[in-house]
């Protein structure tokens, strides 16, 4: 199916709202190219770290995850994540 003739997604106010529509919806209908991949995290957290960081860094890192709509807590530790694969491929 051409992307002109697919229809364009609604816009959902309520979790319910996008659940029922996916529980009733062709998918197949819609155009989903502005659509991006999603991580989920399930699994709990075992350890946590408590560091000092200078205040300029803090808000730094702060406006950085905000960017992202995403709390600086996980913004760090997918900056320490990605670190330790990066180092690991070498």
């Amino acid at each position: 199916m051409k992307t002109s003739k697919l229809k364009q997604m609604p816009v959902f106010k309520t979790d319910e709202e996008a659940e029922n529509f996916v529980d009733t919806a062709d998918l197949t209908d819609y155009d989903l190219t502005g659509f991006k991949p999603v991580h989920f995290e399930f699994l709990p957290k075992e350890a946590s770290m408590n560091i000092r960081l200078p205040q300029a860094l803090m808000k730094a890192l702060k406006e950085k995850a905000k960017n992202q709509a995403i709390p600086y807590t996980r913004y760090v530790r997918h900056l320490i994540e990605r670190d330790l694969r990066k180092s690991h491929r070498n």
